[in-house]
């Protein structure tokens, strides 16, 4: 598999929808995760990141505008028991509450499937870190755009290599209706040395009018301490 890098491929594509990315640090002390949300409309693009007690949410940088919440607003990283999810909905919650009964991330998306946003039928894309670093990744998509059929990937990293990561997003681009996302998750080159450093990166790559919110997070994976970075647009 081909490495891409992260930074070209993401000025390359004005419309990769929302992304996620995991990782590892190339000291190989940390655990990198990274996640992103853009938009065309006027309601999506009214979002911002803000921490909560058990990770962040999206919320209305200007609730007289907000028109639709559902799909945009959720809670996309949740902490639990030193694990950490991240995903593009609500989807979030239902993995934290399979993991809280002792299942896995696998049985509470298979109660799940893509958006309801009819054309689109957006892709759920989601992944979970564990404490030791290792990483999973799934993607739950239709059948090439036919809504009668839910197609659902896994994909396990037990040990991630140091300086590289997985990266998945929604969209293949921009489009009408817009191109899910094809294929394993795409092979990236980590090289930001700490999470300021990454943001940065990733901020200056996304395309400036599409662009909503950022989240970058490292952690120390022998003491399980944070740094973590959120860039709004709208601050």
């Amino acid at each position: 598999m081909n490495v891409i890098n992260l930074c070209e491929a993401l000025k390359q594509n004005p419309y990769p929808g929302r992304g996620i990315v995991l990782g590892r640090s190339q000291d190989n002390k940390s655990a990198v995760i990274a996640y992103f949300i853009m938009g065309r409309s006027e309601n999506s693009r009214n979002r911002i990141f803000s921490v909560t007690e058990d990770g962040i949410r999206t919320e209305a940088y200007d609730p007289a505008k907000l028109e639709d919440p559902s799909l945009i607003i959720y809670h996309p990283v949740r902490y639990l028991n030193g694990k950490t999810i991240v995903t593009n909905g609500d989807q979030t919650d239902t993995i934290r509450d399979a993991l809280a009964a002792g299942n896995c991330y696998r049985h509470a998306l298979m109660a799940r499937e893509f958006e309801p946003d009819a054309p689109n039928y957006t892709p759920r894309i989601s992944g979970v870190v564990i404490p030791d670093g290792s990483y999973k990744l799934s993607i739950l998509k239709s059948f090439n755009g036919d809504p009668s059929c839910c197609c659902r990937y896994f994909y396990e990293y037990d040990a991630p290599v140091a300086g590289y990561g997985h990266f998945i997003h929604t969209y293949m681009g921009d489009g009408s209706p817009l191109p899910s996302f094809e294929g394993e998750p795409e092979l990236v080159a980590i090289e930001a040395a700490d999470a300021a450093e990454f943001a940065g990166q990733l901020w200056d790559s996304l395309n400036e009018e599409n662009k909503v919110s950022l989240f970058v997070r490292y952690i120390d994976i022998a003491t399980g301490d944070t740094d973590d970075i959120i860039t709004n647009k709208h601050n």
